[in-house]
Order: structure tokens, then C-alpha cells, then sequence
């Protein structure tokens, strides 16, 4: 079975809509585009480049495939891996012959929850999920993200796509590596870890 694995930066309230770029995702009239920039130090950017090296295949939403196909195959110098990886691309209206399909190589089209279940459960590399909100919403709602690996920023964004909904299944995870940049960004990463336990909080009263 293959681990799938979110990596996602938000805002203090769970925004992660174009954290990228001011026209990276201006849906919704989103009008902070690039709001991760100011947060960038050397620490950050050692972070991603250790993300970038390591050998996955990418499950993506329609929106963040569309931003990245037109991109990627030309600049691949910068993500090694990223144009001969298996980019699984999650969409119901887009078609296998979509020129964004067919033009980069070894994309391939995923139709519904059942198909990403099916591609979980054969052998092969861990499947990261980068930007993909809804993708993502969908994945937290059945249970199938084994790790989340968040870069949470200093910041309210308010409006804009989040990372978490109501639909998500109630899950427990365990806190595997943490850090934090100069810049006041907590990179951490979280691995699934079960069911949610309940208790009583603060101290236990004891009986007599």
C-alpha cells in the first residue's frame, strides 16, 4: 500500500489558497496571492528543497494541475523528478485527451474517489499531494492522508480555499518532526495515528 502525503502551506486560519503568486489563484476574488513570500529564510527554503528531492508520484486537483502543467515541463531543473514522476490528476470534467493531459508527460486522468483508492493500494512510490484544496477536503473526508506535512505561517488570511472542512473523518496523528524558521513559520510533520481518543481535562480527581 502507498502512502499518500499532503503537503500544504496555510495561514493561521487554514487558508492555502495561491500562497505562491498574486494571479496564482485569484478564484473567489482571492486578493493575497503570494502571502508566503515575506516568510521565506534559510531554514524554509532548505525545508522545501529536501521535499523537492525526495522520489514520489503526485496526486493533484484540476485548478493546481492547470497552474503546473503549463510551467513545469520547461523549468524541471528546479523539482528533479517532477516531469518523469506519475502525476495522478484528479478531475470529473477534464478528458484523457485534454492537450494539459497529453502534454505532460506521464499524466495521467483519475475520475473519482474509488480510482485514487484503488492506485493507494498498489505498490510503488508515496503519492504527495501539493496545493489541491478540495483534493485534499475529499482525501481528509475518507480517511486516506497517511501524513500531513504543513508550513503553518504567521498570518489571517480570512476568506479564501482551507485545508480542513466540516466532512473531514475524525482522525488522530502523531507529531513526527517540527521546526520552526526565523520567521515565525512552524514546519511540521504529522503522521496518522488512529482513532480520537476523549478524556477528562485537567487533573483526574481521586476517590477516597
Amino acid at each position: 500500500m502507498r502512502k499518500i502525503i499532503v503537503h500544504a502551506m496555510l495561514s493561521l486560519d487554514g487558508v492555502m489558497q495561491a500562497p505562491g503568486g498574486p494571479k496564482e489563484d485569484v478564484s473567489g476574488g482571492f486578493k493575497y496571492g503570494g502571502w508566503s513570500a515575506p516568510f521565506g529564510d534559510a531554514i524554509y527554503s532548505n525545508a522545501v528543497q529536501q521535499e523537492l528531492q525526495q522520489k514520489a508520484d503526485y496526486l493533484l486537483g484540476s485548478t493546481t494541475y492547470k497552474i503546473w502543467a503549463p510551467y513545469w515541463p520547461a523549468n524541471g531543473a528546479f523539482w528533479p523528478g517532477i516531469n518523469s514522476c506519475t502525476k495522478y490528476v484528479f478531475s470529473q470534467k477534464m478528458k484523457k485527451n485534454d492537450p494539459l493531459i497529453t502534454g505532460w508527460s506521464h499524466s495521467v486522468l483519475v475520475k473519482n474517489i474509488a480510482a485514487i483508492k484503488k492506485i493507494k493500494n498498489t505498490r510503488g512510490l508515496p503519492i504527495q499531494v501539493w496545493g489541491s484544496s478540495q483534493l485534499v477536503q475529499l482525501l481528509l473526508k475518507h480517511g486516506l492522508a497517511d501524513e500531513l506535512k504543513l508550513k503553518i505561517h504567521p498570518v489571517i488570511l480570512g476568506k479564501g480555499k482551507k485545508l480542513f472542512d466540516s466532512a473531514a473523518m475524525p482522525t488522530a496523528f502523531t507529531l513526527m518532526a517540527s521546526m520552526v524558521t526565523t520567521t515565525g513559520v512552524i514546519i511540521a510533520h504529522y503522521k496518522r495515528g488512529g482513532k480520537v481518543k476523549t478524556g477528562m481535562a485537567g487533573a483526574r480527581k481521586i476517590k477516597k
